[in-house]
């Protein structure tokens, strides 16, 4: 599902670069858990928008879902990402102007799928939210904007989800109860998972664990 070869990425500043990775490589089978941990400024969410195709790298290729990222322009990669993949961000990233049922209605009606409002019901049923269907994200707190963003992230079935610090900006109970809908609705889904996060405990419930420390792995 996710091929990473030798990824390196370098930035230039003048006559300075700053290489934020270097050299990781790693792969995944369909329907794995994973996760990226390290401290502050490792890696982890270059790494991950790099696999996601948000960026591109310096040298080292991306196989996402049998497509190699690197070969592809920026429209192509965007299109790779409404096809296969779902994200789940620390600052929920809502669109403040539409409801809840909108905004998970929004990755379908870029597809053009039919029946977007009847199975962002059902997501949003399904993280408990159906009744705040019509609340705007600033009427919702921030565990339930995120639950939103959950139901969001699996609303275009994606064959890969990357969630970066999903429970980085909730209280210990609200994290407890996003980390089990994430886990849940991704087994029901058979959805391939990467998670980049600072909790060693929410990434010991994955099946596999990377390390990164300067931008390099780490055992």
């Amino acid at each position: 599902m996710l091929e990473v070869k030798q990824l390196t990425k370098t930035y230039n500043s003048g006559s300075k670069s700053l290489t934020v990775l270097d050299d990781v490589s790693f792969t995944l089978e369909a329907g794995q858990t994973f996760a990226i941990v390290g401290p502050s400024g490792s890696g982890k969410t270059t790494l991950l928008g790099l696999c996601a195709g948000l960026d591109r790298s310096s040298s080292g290729s991306v196989t996402l879902n049998g497509i190699r990222l690197d070969d592809l322009n920026e429209d192509e990669r965007a299109q790779v990402r409404s096809q296969h993949v779902g994200f789940v961000f620390q600052n929920f990233q809502l669109i403040p102007t539409l409801t809840a049922l909108e905004n998970v209605m929004v990755p379908m009606e870029l597809q053009g799928q039919k029946g977007a409002s009847q199975k962002a019901m059902e997501l949003l049923e399904r993280v408990g939210l159906a009744g705040r269907h019509h609340h705007f994200p600033a009427q919702l707190s921030g565990g339930e904007q995120q639950r939103v963003a959950l139901a969001r992230a699996f609303s275009n079935s994606p064959k890969i989800l990357f969630a970066d610090e999903p429970t980085g900006n909730l209280d210990p109970e609200t994290h407890d109860v996003v980390e089990r809908l994430l886990f849940d609705l991704n087994r029901e889904a058979g959805t391939t998972l990467v998670l980049v996060t600072h909790d060693h405990e929410l990434a010991a419930k994955t099946q596999r664990v990377l390390k990164l420390k300067g931008g390099k792995m780490v055992n």
